[in-house]
């Protein structure tokens, strides 16, 4: 058993190309976990906030919840939907799953 690591050592084919075989498998691996999670869930989240951001008056959105609405107020981080023609409700801006119509949709 001994010998078997002395004759590595003496002929230099232990040494280097052990490294290099266990750091490419995990650089691959991290590169798979970034094109297939990473970078789509940074895709993902950019559209949310891209969306978010452009929200204003008179948008008919969804909350996460289900719960469909107009936005009558919007704040930095607060929205207040109608619901229906008097009830009104307020939610946290993160809260909006995605926008339906937008304002001008209807005005076209």
């Amino acid at each position: 058993m001994f010998e078997s690591f002395e004759l590595a050592a003496a002929t230099g084919t232990g040494g280097g190309s052990g490294i290099v075989g266990l750091i490419l498998p995990l650089v691959l691996m991290f590169a798979i976990f970034y094109f297939l999670l990473i970078r789509p869930q940074q895709k993902k989240q950019k559209n949310r906030n891209s969306m978010l951001g452009g929200l204003k008056k008179g948008d008919k959105v969804v909350t996460i919840g289900g719960l469909h609405g107009t936005i009558m107020e919007i704040t930095d981080d607060i929205v207040v939907l109608r619901v229906n023609d008097v009830t009104k409700l307020t939610f946290d801006r993160g809260s909006i799953s995605h926008a339906t119509s937008s304002a001008n949709d209807g005005e076209a």
